[in-house]
């Protein structure tokens, strides 16, 4: 009992390290004016980028975005970072989300995963869900749910990545 315990410890281990350092499923996904985007085109002259799973209906989500947001353009003056963030809500909700964004005058790349093929190719299954992505696109942290003080975490990520 206790080797099998261990054995499925070790396998998770190599399983989140893995995840940690692989690419960028490729998906396609809608900008909020429902033009098609595919995700490999997600650059950022080989800075980091931030992918951030959210939702019009999540509050803790809500939170993440707007504790960001007060920093957010310290960090991309600091490190070159880009967010982006990539909305869950589904057909019926979706017309929500470019109204929410603009509101909040949030200036991140929004996208909308309708048919939630890059979350499921991404591995989420709750949101709020932050990815940090290396200059050389590989996903090198991420993180699920959000408490306050969980974006300072993220940023000592971006820092040691542009060091």
């Amino acid at each position: 009992m206790k080797k099998a315990f261990l054995t499925a410890v070790i396998f998770l281990q190599i399983a989140v390290l893995l995840a940690q350092t692989s690419d960028i499923p490729q998906a396609n996904v809608k900008d909020l004016n429902g033009k098609i985007v595919n995700t490999s085109t997600f650059q950022n002259d080989g800075k980091p980028i931030i992918i951030s799973f959210w939702a019009t209906w999540c509050k803790p989500c809500i939170r993440e975005l707007i504790a960001i947001s007060d920093v957010y353009e310290d960090w991309q003056d600091e490190t070159g970072v880009k967010l982006i963030t990539i909305s869950i809500d589904d057909a019926k909700s979706m017309a929500r989300v470019k109204p929410f964004v603009n509101a909040r005058g949030w200036e991140y790349e929004s996208y909308i995963d309708a048919n939630s093929k890059f979350k499921q190719a991404m591995g989420v299954v709750n949101v709020p869900h932050t990815f940090l992505i290396d200059g050389n696109g590989k996903i090198v942290f991420q993180h699920n749910s959000y408490a306050p003080g969980d974006e300072d975490e993220l940023y000592e990520k971006i820092q040691e990545l542009v060091k």
